[in-house]
């Protein structure tokens, strides 16, 4: 899904992107809240099973995805799979234990909200991503759900060989995540320019991909870039399995 469906989100998004730096280290550490999808048009009703069900496996993610930043949960009474609830959390990799908590115990009563009554949903924030369907959806590259993100500010100085330049360390990372435990890779690089300049990127996908799966569903968000970050001096593809993030400006603390 692509942002040009939620114009008024994407012009205030890049407004925070421009400049990071006039707000602080907030910019970095605040698990603001990026987007959300009702994923499904079927409808459940409340004190229904599917209700119950939905209540027990966002519980569940609660309790078990903050000691490792990644939970999966799978709910129904017994055969009653028309009504099975399967769910999924993912924290970004940096993130502690208690923030990664908070934040998908946030995730979990705004995805409510915001999707009352929906069958699948699925919300992002800077600190995690959390979704769930009645549908299985485990160990399958989600391209469906999906979101762009972009800096307004745009590269004067050798465009080209700036988009490349992103495009090679992004790839760089993608072919790293493979050898790493959760799937999870920052790295940075000295820009090729005049000045004194360092690109940081970010990868990551949900622990539920083999890493095969998780390299190619990276390199399908990358091979995103023209549609979304041509030129741009930060930009992020966002999906329901990976995403990527680049910047000119430390990503996370380790980057400092």
């Amino acid at each position: 899904m692509k942002l040009s469906k939620s114009t008024t989100f994407i012009t205030l998004q890049c407004f925070f992107l421009i400049s990071p730096l006039a707000f602080g280290d907030d910019i970095i550490t605040d698990s603001s809240f990026l987007f959300h999808i009702c994923s499904s048009f079927d409808n459940y009703t409340s004190n229904s099973p599917y209700a119950s069900n939905l209540n027990q496996a966002l519980d569940q993610l609660i309790s078990n995805s903050p000691p490792s930043g990644f939970g999966l949960s799978s709910v129904r009474k017994d055969d009653d799979l028309q009504n099975q609830v399967n769910g999924l959390a993912l924290c970004r990799g940096d993130v502690s234990s208690a923030d990664c908590k908070n934040c998908v115990a946030t995730a979990s009563q705004e995805i409510q909200e915001r999707c009352p009554n929906r069958k699948g949903a699925a919300i992002w924030y800077d600190f995690c991503l959390l979704k769930y369907s009645n549908t299985k959806f485990f160990g399958k590259i989600d391209n469906r759900n999906k979101f762009y993100m972009w800096n307004l500010q745009e590269r004067d100085d050798e465009p080209e060989v700036f988009n490349k330049q992103v495009k090679r360390l992004l790839i760089s990372l993608s072919e790293k995540v493979e050898g790493t435990k959760n799937l999870y890779v920052i790295g940075e690089v000295e820009m090729r320019t005049k000045g004194m300049e360092k690109l940081y990127g970010l990868v990551q996908c949900s622990r539920d991909l083999s890493s095969n799966a998780c390299k190619k569903c990276l390199q399908i968000a990358i091979g995103e870039l023209p549609n979304c970050c041509n030129d741009k001096i930060g930009g992020r593809v966002v999906g329901g399995s990976c995403n990527f993030r680049y910047e000119l400006y430390p990503i996370v603390d380790a980057q400092k």
